[in-house]
């Protein structure tokens, strides 16, 4: 049977990217296995470190009889995902590492060193579809589980990354990707899904975050200017956070700002104070998945997520200048945090986002 094209498939050692390799063999590629070192901590837990993934992914290529390379990207992951992600928290922002690291590591990096093994294709175990049309465009879809998709995570990619861009589970349920890896009998077939940080893992983040960023005491103020409380770092509180602020009383307090120039943690008093809903944001650095895809729906109802797992939101996009936008929805969102990426769908596509300011 002829090929249908040579692909770089990213092996991370867990059940979506085993079966991808394997589906794609079924399908008539030439498959050829990659996994990226990105992250070596010694202080995290062995057994969820890259040599173990590593292993389990050596596996499953060797079980599919494919090539394995290894690639070690750990250099320009600390530059350009990790190094963003602590600037980000001192900056009193919230960043999203997993969507950097797919912009700059899975599909940038890893697409080339397809380049040098002469693959036409990348692929990866995201819940996410890619579609392309008579035109040539490949449109980027949500994934057909609900529950697993991970378009969001895609969002700041651009037409030029989707080309090349296959996502083989996409249409499947994850229990049917367990599924077909016991068919294949695969190793990893009943593995855990890896969580936390991409590439560093299930981790306590606070704790991440005090190892790199020295604890600094300053006042945990209500939006009406009362001091009520201490804290010991505003990086190390999110938007939206109820638990862990160390104040008594019974009054349910919510982080609502962090204020790097005065060191002070802002919270909303109770679940109906009006600081922690906003009905308009403003967010910059669009990123459209085709030229032209968002903005040709400026000034109309389409859907907008604030956060990966946030039902999505009926809003209208209003262009303020070049690639600045304020985005009004029909209900107030709740706990919109800075840094964050926004995603705009149309239906089941994905059109492109922008960062929260």
């Amino acid at each position: 049977m002829k090929s249908r094209g040579r692909v770089l498939v990213g092996l991370s050692g867990g059940v979506d990217s085993s079966v991808s390799a394997a589906l794609l063999l079924a399908d008539g590629y030439e498959v050829i296995g990659g996994f990226m070192k990105n992250w070596s901590d010694g202080t995290m837990d062995e057994s969820c470190g890259w040599r173990a993934e590593r292993r389990d992914a050596m596996a499953v290529a060797a079980k599919l009889s494919i090539p394995f390379h290894t690639f070690d990207f750990e250099d320009e992951y600390r530059a350009k995902v990790y190094e963003y992600m602590i600037a980000e928290y001192k900056a009193g922002r919230t960043p999203n590492p997993d969507v950097l690291c797919n912009k700059y590591m899975k599909f940038d990096l890893f697409l080339q060193e397809a380049d040098k093994l002469a693959c036409e294709f990348v692929a990866m175990g995201h819940y996410a579809r890619v579609v392309r049309d008579e035109d040539g465009m490949t449109h980027l879809l949500a994934g057909v589980d609900q529950n697993k998709d991970q378009s969001y995570f895609l969002c700041q990619l651009t037409q030029a990354q989707l080309q090349r861009a296959l996502f083989p589970i996409g249409d499947l349920e994850k229990p049917e990707v367990r599924e077909l890896a016991k068919k294949y009998d695969l190793a990893v077939a009943d593995k855990k899904d890896s969580q936390g940080i991409c590439f560093v893992g299930q981790v306590d983040m606070d704790d991440f975050l005090q190892a790199r960023i020295e604890p600094h005491a300053g006042n945990i103020v209500t939006t009406a200017g009362e001091i009520i409380g201490q804290h010991h770092g505003f990086e190390f509180y999110t938007i939206g956070q109820r638990g862990g602020l160390g104040i008594g009383g019974g009054t349910p307090y919510y982080v609502v700002e962090r204020k790097p120039e005065t060191n002070e943690v802002i919270v909303a008093v109770g679940e109906d104070d009006p600081a922690l809903y906003r009905l308009v944001l403003r967010a910059s650095n669009v990123t459209e998945t085709i030229d032209g895809n968002l903005l040709k729906y400026l000034d109309k109802k389409i859907t907008g997520r604030i956060r990966y797992r946030q039902p999505l939101a009926a809003c209208v996009v209003i262009e303020t200048e070049p690639g600045v936008i304020n985005v009004v929805f029909d209900e107030p969102q709740r706990a919109v945090a800075p840094g964050q990426f926004i995603a705009f769908y149309e239906g089941e596509e994905l059109l492109g986002s922008a960062v929260i300011e």
